[in-house]
């Protein structure tokens, strides 16, 4: 979306004689604002408020709500599927020009026994509401339940992977049911517990050393359990089973260990590297099996291998992605009008993430910040950065009436299955 918005900005006269056409296609017809997904499942902003309509912001553009399914560039073809998600439709013939390739990432996922059935993502706006309400049904269940087995199980929370996504899930999220555990009788904060398990020796591993302990040591004060050098072996039945011997029961999984690059692109020719991704130029151009720019296509993104001169290759996150996408259309752009193309030369990443209200973690050019210092600074930075005006006063909006009134913590589990209550209404055969 960033790069179709810079193009459809420095390309607009010939948009607008009919010299040129940007169509861009994807399977929402909206981009998903990630870093703010924690805020979402702890219920800090609505879910609206992170996604960007495609047409809204790019009226110059034609926009197909639909998936790549295959890309033969040899040939400048596309092939387009527009049928609902989990349904295959007939695939159309979408021929191109210059083709810029920025499917993103998914899930990277593991063969773990049980994981399929009962892990969750945190990946979408949907599946950041669905984890909100899922926590919420599980504090109902274990102040109903009169079994302390099940109870214990409900109030079990489970997270692997600890990098941004998992740390800011788990901390907005343990904020979240502590304050919402003040509204049950028979429920405490103490009765709740977080286990967070990581296969590496440390968390936040983008972060600096004394931050990621920082973290860490403010995770355990508000007694998370972090396992680190510690792996998920099971989760059949709902039994955790860690590679450290551990084994209790839970009923709320969460898999937040890294990314992978989109599968479609295995259904391209383009040249791709041994994790997947395609292989780029430091102008963002694909590079072709002899090294040479590869004629009329681009990438950019966690499917691109970016060159990076310090860390070998740019890490897959949305600071580089952002920066990329705009270097990109203005490279696409300067090919057109014959002029040298810019390499992307990457900035010290500005990371941070919310531990919660009022805390935070972050790092800037002039060092480290924590707390409501940090807080703050992790707020501003998204807000600033949300790639439309609309979307930011709306968010600016719902964080100052959350100021002033009490946290919502009511689970609206039941419009995930709308049809449930009608269903029960047909008599069984």
């Amino acid at each position: 979306m960033s790069a179709a918005l810079r193009l459809q900005q420095v390309l607009r006269p010939q948009l607008r004689s009919g010299q040129a056409e940007i169509t861009v296609v994807e399977p929402q017809p909206y981009l998903t604002y990630h870093p703010l997904l924690a805020e979402v499942a702890a219920g800090s902003i609505d879910p609206r408020h992170v996604v960007v309509p495609l047409r809204r912001v790019l009226p110059e553009c034609r926009v197909l709500t639909a998936r790549v399914t295959r890309i033969e560039h040899a040939g400048r073809r596309a092939w387009v599927d527009a049928a609902p998600r989990g349904e295959h439709g007939v695939p159309t013939e979408l021929a191109y020009d210059l083709l810029v390739v920025a499917p993103g990432s998914v899930s990277r996922t593991a063969p773990v026994p049980g994981l399929a059935e009962h892990g969750l993502g945190f990946a979408t706006v949907g599946e950041a509401v669905s984890l909100r309400n899922h926590v919420l049904e599980q504090l109902d269940l274990a102040s109903s339940t009169r079994d302390p087995a099940l109870r214990q199980a409900a109030l079990t929370f489970v997270f692997v992977g600890a990098g941004y996504a998992g740390v800011g899930a788990l901390a907005e999220l343990e904020d979240m049911a502590r304050y919402a555990a003040k509204g049950y009788h028979n429920l405490s904060a103490a009765d709740l517990r977080w286990v967070l398990v990581e296969a590496t020796d440390r968390i936040l591993p983008e972060e600096s050393p004394e931050l990621a302990a920082h973290t860490l040591a403010e995770l355990r004060d508000r007694s998370v359990d972090v396992r680190l050098s510690t792996t998920l072996e099971s989760a059949l039945d709902q039994v955790m089973v860690l590679s450290d011997g551990s084994r209790f029961a839970a009923r709320t999984l969460v898999w937040t260990a890294g990314v992978r690059p989109a599968p479609l692109l295995r259904d391209t020719d383009l040249p791709l590297d041994a994790a997947g991704r395609v292989r780029c130029l430091p102008t963002l151009q694909v590079a072709g099996p002899d090294g040479a720019p590869l004629p009329g296509v681009w990438a950019a993104g966690d499917g691109a291998a970016v060159p990076d001169p310090e860390a070998g290759l740019c890490a897959p996150n949305a600071q580089h992605a952002l920066a990329q996408a705009r270097l990109l259309a203005d490279n696409l752009a300067a090919a057109l009008a014959s002029r040298p193309q810019t390499p992307y030369r990457p900035e010290r990443q500005s990371c941070s993430t919310s531990l919660g209200l009022g805390r935070g973690v972050a790092h800037t050019r002039r060092g480290q910040l924590t707390g409501r210092r940090a807080w703050w600074l992790h707020r501003a930075r998204h807000l600033r950065r949300l790639p439309s005006l609309d979307r930011r006063v709306r968010v600016l909006t719902g964080w100052l009436l959350g100021g002033l009134f009490s946290r919502e913590v009511v689970s609206l589990g039941s419009v995930e299955h709308p049809r449930s209550e009608f269903e029960a209404g047909f008599p069984k055969q």
